[in-house]
């Protein structure tokens, strides 16, 4: 880290970096354009054909979705404004607001809407298990479309409010007819903000400009929900790998925020005066560690099971984190302070109860067989994940073989069934955005339903059926009466293992005002003195 006595040093370089991103200096910058060092490059501009979180952010620039959740996680509606439902329950029939516009001047249409549907639900877990409920979806009118269900269910509203990858953008209908297998090749959208294409650099820089004929929505803005108002003419990401060069520039007023600030050199932010801190999301994300369950050991939930008690939470946040005030640890499933947080049948788990782990090695049987651990090497936050896991693997009596590499080798290795020996794998840790995580729905790794789920490819009839309960429910009592019963599931059959919570707070200039905690960075509702 540097030392604060070199500053001045720092932020001439830091301005001589800034001019090589393409940023002008202060004085040459208007007022209304807000300079962004976001947490990577754009390179993905379909927000739907990827789960990256920088094309997540990027959708919610340019596009809007059909409800939003706040920031108490309820429902509202964004571009809806009426939904009716039969008194069966088995009809479900959606009218848009007035003023909806295709930033191409198009009106927004609900076969618009419906074309988007089709399409996002053709990629995403959560739409996938919504689209068993539907028996069909069409447009009625120009403004309304209706859902015929086969079963009364509360899930429409709720998937269409998700607010993580895959967000259901709505998309003009010619371009949602590109199947989720292929991309997108126009960019049109109906959100508060523009991409200039002209200016995009992939990976490098990206402008957005305010779309002048947005109309808002008349209530507050709350969370992801509410008014979407764009209070600069423009935004402009330009990612910069050496984060203490990004905190130079800030702090030298080349940028205006940050979006996320490891917290071992917050003191750059904290003790220059330039700037402040804010976390986009109270819930923050959660490190998870995945099994492969279609190879040994980890085929036998006895030795997954071994895991929960093995692990704590602890190790893992004070090797990657360090900071208390930037973790918590947690034991619920979905998240805590989300609406369903619960400790049910979590008692004595993830407590490092060595002699309960090594028990249930015994009746499994466990003779010694190598785990392939790969470690991700590149990504700050989770490059200290996988070595403690082998520690506390093998403090168990575990045969752990850790390959180190980085993260697009691991990305496109997570994905193969082959066997450990022939170029497979065992296990790997990652983090999710809570926003991921808020339902048995939306968290991907719960998903049980064998080849169909993702990489790790749990198979177990009994969380698949929970989940479908969940999706009928009609009440949140109902949904939180399963989600206990998901909990007591889980632990006979472990899927993953949630590694505790923790936040990764945005570095604000001073001058900069109204940055939103909506689970995900947007850039709607911000303005500069």
């Amino acid at each position: 880290m540097f030392s604060f006595a070199r500053r001045g040093i720092l932020v001439g370089a830091a301005a001589a970096v800034a001019l090589s991103l393409g940023l002008a200096t202060p004085q040459a910058q208007a007022e209304t354009e807000l300079r962004v060092v976001p947490h990577s490059g754009l390179k993905i501009l379909d927000p739907i054909w990827t789960t990256a979180y920088i094309s997540r952010n990027h959708g919610y620039m340019v596009y809007d979705t059909l409800f939003a959740l706040d920031t108490a996680g309820e429902v509202q509606p964004q571009m809806v404004d009426s939904v009716e439902r039969s008194a069966d329950g088995l009809t479900l029939t959606i009218t848009l607001r007035d003023g909806l516009k295709w930033h191409d001047g198009a009106d927004v249409t609900a076969e618009d809407t419906v074309a988007s549907i089709n399409r996002w639900a053709s990629k995403d877990a959560m739409g996938q298990k919504m689209m068993t409920f539907v028996d069909s979806l069409e447009a009625t009118d120009a403004k309304t479309m209706m859902f015929k269900l086969n079963t009364p269910t509360g899930l429409v509203e709720l998937a269409l409010a998700k607010p993580s990858s895959n967000v259901p953008f709505m998309m003009p209908a010619r371009i949602a007819a590109t199947p989720g297998s292929e991309q997108i090749e126009e960019y049109i959208g109906s959100g508060p903000f523009m991409m200039n294409l002209d200016e995009w650099e992939p990976g490098v820089k990206v402008v957005y400009e305010k779309f002048d004929d947005y109309v808002p929505r008349d209530e507050p803005t709350d969370g992801l929900a509410g008014a979407k108002l764009a209070k600069v003419d423009r935004v402009i990401w330009t990612p910069n790998r050496d984060i203490q060069q990004a905190i130079n520039a800030l702090n030298a007023g080349e940028v205006d925020l940050i979006e996320s600030v490891p917290p071992d050199v917050l003191p750059l932010v904290e003790e220059a005066g330039e700037a402040y801190t804010a976390r986009h999301s109270p819930s923050g994300l959660q490190y998870t560690f995945r099994f492969n369950v279609l190879h040994p050991p980890f085929d036998n939930p006895k030795v997954r099971q071994a895991l929960l008690y093995a692990f704590n939470q602890e190790d893992f946040l004070e090797a990657t984190i360090g900071n208390s005030d930037y973790f918590e640890t947690c034991k619920a499933m979905f998240v805590c302070g989300l609406p369903f947080e619960t400790d049910a049948h979590m008692d004595g788990l993830l407590e490092s109860n060595f002699a309960k782990a090594k028990e249930l090695l015994a009746e499994a049987g466990y003779d010694g067989t190598p785990v392939v651990l790969m470690h991700s090497t590149n990504v700050p936050v989770l490059t200290n994940l996988a070595p403690v896991a082998k520690d506390l693997m093998e403090a168990i009596g575990m045969n752990v073989d850790m390959q180190s590499m980085d993260w697009s080798t691991l990305v496109a290795r997570r994905s193969k069934q082959d066997l450990p020996a022939d170029g497979g794998w065992n296990a790997f840790a990652t983090a999710w955005d809570a926003g991921d995580l808020f339902n048995p729905l939306a968290m991907a790794f719960l998903n049980s339903s064998c080849d169909q789920a993702l990489f790790g490819w749990p198979c177990d009839d009994e969380i698949e059926k929970l989940r479908d309960d969940f999706a009928r429910a009609t009440s949140f009592d109902q949904q939180k009466a399963i989600v206990e019963d998901i909990q007591a599931r889980w632990v006979e059959y472990p899927t993953h293992i949630h590694l505790g919570q923790w936040y990764t707070p945005a570095a604000i200039r001073n001058n900069v005002e109204g940055y939103l905690q909506g689970g995900v960075p947007v850039f709607w509702n911000i303005s500069k003195n």
